[in-house]
């Protein structure tokens, strides 16, 4: 009996520590540094309070504004946006996350975010993104409000297109500018100009082993060799469009599977493009912004993002958890 009421007493601590109702929901700021400029952060966290609808920006959010977090030793998910794109784009991923007891981070990459597209088209911010992520992750383990809830052996990563890039670089991988099959859309643009002339980032990028296991959706694929990929080691989840789109290749998401050292969780979505991995569209986004929200005939957002949030947490239970 003692032995029962043990095992009993140990499981509910289990789940005071990881259940939850709802995400909480903060902002904060990481200040500049020597690394790089300030970082706006927005932050998930379990929330033993039921959601709300939030209105930021063009999306809608299920949470609470500034709810308690709950739980300790909870693992941390960091998440890297795409080209352009914002820290509100993979909100219900998030929300997924953090109502199973992740504590998730998402950043707005300075210089390539749809507020500050001012060095979008250099190769500079390939070199950034990644320590971008390296700062986020130093801050929610060391000056974060919640840094004493998260557990520093389990942290994974999320990142879609340019963000996929980035995981890559993250994980150990080392970009061939110069021999990468990506597309060069504009040869006026500064990156493509950069790449003509040679002009590429001779030293080493940032690399974090604190990260163990990647999602990554369409990864914009600057690694055309199994040599720069040699170095990557951790589990990763591979998801790929049919279509591709914005400088992805569907033909370059097979490849990174075949020559990745250790075998992705790889998975092909049929009749989607680039942009069905961003969360459905509220229906004034869909109207302002219909290249990013508006999926080819006979594809469905919505039922899409419910299995794919899914997988993404299972993958992410099973390698943090």
């Amino acid at each position: 009996m003692r032995f029962v009421l043990t095992v009993l007493l140990w499981f509910s601590l289990c789940l005071s520590a990881t259940v939850s109702q709802a995400a909480g929901i903060k902002f904060a700021q990481i200040p500049a540094d020597a690394n790089g400029p300030a970082l706006k952060v927005l932050v998930w966290t379990p929330c033993a309070t039921a959601a709300q609808s939030m209105t930021i920006g063009p999306y809608v959010l299920q949470g609470r504004h500034n709810c308690p977090t709950v739980g300790t030793k909870l693992p941390l998910v960091v998440i890297s946006h795409g080209h352009g794109g914002s820290l509100l784009n993979h909100h219900d991923l998030a929300e997924t996350l953090a109502d199973s007891g992740f504590v998730v981070a998402a950043i707005d990459h300075p210089g390539d975010t749809f507020s500050d597209m001012s060095r979008n088209a250099e190769l500079s911010v390939f070199v950034e993104r990644p320590t971008d992520i390296k700062r986020l992750i130093d801050y929610m383990l060391r000056a974060a409000p919640d840094a004493h809830r998260i557990d520093a052996t389990k942290i994974g990563f999320f990142g879609f297109s340019r963000g996929g890039y980035t995981g890559l670089v993250l994980a150990g991988g080392n970009p061939d500018f110069l021999h990468a099959d990506v597309p060069c859309p504009d040869q006026n643009i500064p990156l493509c100009k950069q790449l003509r002339r040679k002009e590429v980032p001779r030293g080493p990028l940032t690399h974090d082993p604190r990260i163990k296991a990647y999602i990554l959706a369409d990864p914009l694929d600057e690694f055309p060799t199994a040599k720069s990929l040699r170095d990557v080691k951790a589990p990763i989840q591979l998801w790929a469009s049919q279509f591709g789109g914005d400088g992805v290749l569907p033909e370059t998401m097979t490849a990174l599977d075949e020559e990745l050292p250790n075998k992705p969780d790889f998975h092909t979505v049929p009749d989607a493009a680039h942009f069905a991995f961003l969360a459905p569209c509220p229906a004034q986004l869909t109207k302002n912004a219909p290249t990013i929200c508006v999926d080819a005939k006979g594809f469905d957002r919505v039922t899409f993002h419910k299995a794919f949030d899914q997988e993404a947490l299972e993958f992410f239970e099973t390698h943090l958890q």
